[in-house]
């Protein structure tokens, strides 16, 4: 297999015609994917109205496939309402934005039931229009030592393996304690640059009310042994590994960020709770990503680790607002000396947990998948994003915005 499960490309993907998809096409894709739409069957699909500038359709499932047809005023009274215009809604079809998306932008007009309701649909369209089942239990095989870890001298192509199957690595010992406690220092003393109001930084407020930075953005222009990592040699190795051309050029104007995870946040974003990194949008043109977590201070259950859900990138589910026990996928705490270093896979099901200990330190960044076109990267950032990417703050029964890390 092949962490590249990218489908579309921006510039070459058709814009989508919101008014047809409803009218025919999303009928039509049901029609022509009965295993599709069985493997929806375990969905508990209310009907879903959709109000789209004015006008009305009705999704249902019937006799276990999906019926879509113009309705009138009169409504099922078990209906879920959405309100949408016809801009937001070729922004869904064409996977531009997710619900979760829409929800952290504060934009979604839901009536009628939860965002769960209709993130269940969305499944289905995804995957009607994907032509990629939605996941059902047992269909997914994962490597059997799934708490292991490997070092830089390891074979790169069992490292590739695993991480194909299980959507994460864990590479111990890839930088020195020394070259940590210099990025530590660098971020003691950047904190103080940073303020509640530079659309920079991160912050929150802890329980005897203080009020802190928690994430730091654009960290290498404060720190030159940060900047010295991002062109590593060690570094590098691990972008290559997958051999599908990633790069470090994914963001302009943000290639790492500092995170402290300070004990007992009352308020703000902090500690993310479970998501992909894909979930706002953009899924098949931008998938996978590698997400790199460098260990500044190590983390274990009681200082921050990170959790993973193995083979979760190959699952066609919430991509967050999850409850991972109603998965058959293990959940998989990576807990981390310092220096080391994981990776996950930006379809990966995540979270930090909340430190209880001690305060944890860590550095993230990443690797994008090349562009087709020189240039196309910048093109890439969907108008969602841009104004609110992990902007508002989050608490575990809100979203987490989709491509920042944890």
């Amino acid at each position: 297999m092949s962490v590249d499960v990218r489908t579309r490309w921006d510039g070459e993907t058709p814009r989508a015609d919101p008014i047809a998809f409803l009218d025919a096409g999303l009928a039509d894709l049901a029609d022509a994917g009965p295993d599709l739409v069985a493997s929806t069957s375990h969905l508990d699909l209310r009907p879903l109205t959709i109000d789209m500038d004015g006008t009305t359709w009705l999704l249902r499932r019937v006799d276990g496939s999906i019926r879509v047809g113009r309705c009138g005023d009169a409504l099922p009274a078990s209906s879920l309402v959405l309100r949408v215009t016809g801009e937001q809604f070729a922004d869904l079809v064409d996977d531009q934005v997710t619900p979760i998306g829409w929800f952290t932008a504060g934009i979604l007009d839901l009536s009628g039931g939860g965002i769960g309701r209709l993130l269940d649909w969305w499944l289905v369209i995804r995957s009607l229009l994907d032509g990629r089942p939605v996941h059902v239990p047992g269909a997914i095989g994962l490597p059997p030592d799934l708490g292991r870890s490997f070092t830089l001298d390891d074979d790169p192509a069992g490292m590739l393996a695993f991480l194909e199957s299980a959507g994460y690595l864990h590479l111990r010992g890839v930088f020195t304690p020394g070259e940590m406690a210099m990025v530590s220092d660098d971020m003691d003393v950047a904190a103080p640059r940073y303020r509640p109001d530079d659309a920079n930084s991160w912050w929150a407020t802890l329980a005897d009310g203080t009020r802190t930075v928690v994430r730091m953005q654009r960290f290498e222009e404060q720190s030159a042994a940060t900047a010295a990592l991002l062109t590593d040699e060690r570094f590098l190795r691990i972008g290559a590994l997958p051999g599908c051309g990633h790069t470090t050029q994914w963001s302009d104007d943000n290639r790492v960020e500092a995170l402290f995870k300070p004990i007992g946040v009352a308020e703000g974003i902090s500690d993310v709770p479970w998501h992909k990194d894909c979930s706002l949008g953009r899924h098949s043109y931008e998938c996978c990503a590698l997400t790199v977590g460098i260990s500044v201070t190590g983390a274990g259950p009681t200082s921050g680790q990170l959790r993973v859900v193995a083979g979760s990138h190959r699952a066609l589910v919430w991509p967050s607002l999850l409850d991972t026990g109603t998965l058959d996928l293990p959940e998989v705490a990576l807990a981390t000396a310092t220096g080391d270093v994981t990776v996950h896979l930006s379809c990966t099901l995540h979270m930090a947990q909340p430190p209880t200990e001690r305060e944890r330190r860590v550095l993230y960044t990443g690797f994008g998948l090349t562009p087709r076109h020189p240039g196309a990267h910048a093109a890439a950032t969907h108008r969602l994003a841009v104004a609110s990417r992990e902007a508002a703050p989050l608490t575990t029964s809100q979203p987490p915005a989709g491509s920042a890390p944890i």
